[in-house]
């Protein structure tokens, strides 16, 4: 589902306080991605807003430069990418098990025990 953009540039620079000029230089850097009118207006979503205040937080509060916001930012994609194909394999595996306990008949705690007992 794909969010509905609200904002124009104008209304962003001036609740961010970030000039105009610094928003189109985080869009050229690929920071963020507002979307366009069919006149080519830009339009800021929620989360344009939310990664802008991420890149205000890390240049004016923490002193990143913006190539160190660079990497921030793809470090934080990757990050994202590897917690969901993490979520992913442990609903597989949670559903493997629920099958294989429904199958079965077993319980975590009967393979528990059983996985304890060929450890002695």
């Amino acid at each position: 589902m794909e969010e509905k953009p609200l904002y124009v540039i104008s209304i962003v620079s001036d609740l961010l306080g970030l000039h105009p000029q610094t928003l189109r230089q985080y869009e050229r850097l690929g920071f963020i991605e507002p979307s366009r009118t069919i006149g080519n207006t830009r339009l800021y979503s929620e989360n344009d807003i939310e990664q802008l205040k991420k890149i205000i937080l890390l240049t004016r509060e923490n002193g990143v430069n913006l190539a160190g916001v660079e990497i921030i930012l793809q470090m934080q994609k990757e990050i994202d990418i590897l917690n969901e194909q993490i979520n992913d394999k442990i609903s597989r595996i949670k559903n493997n098990f629920d099958n294989n306990k429904r199958r079965d008949g077993l319980s975590i705690n009967k393979v528990y025990t059983k996985i304890t007992i060929l450890k002695e």
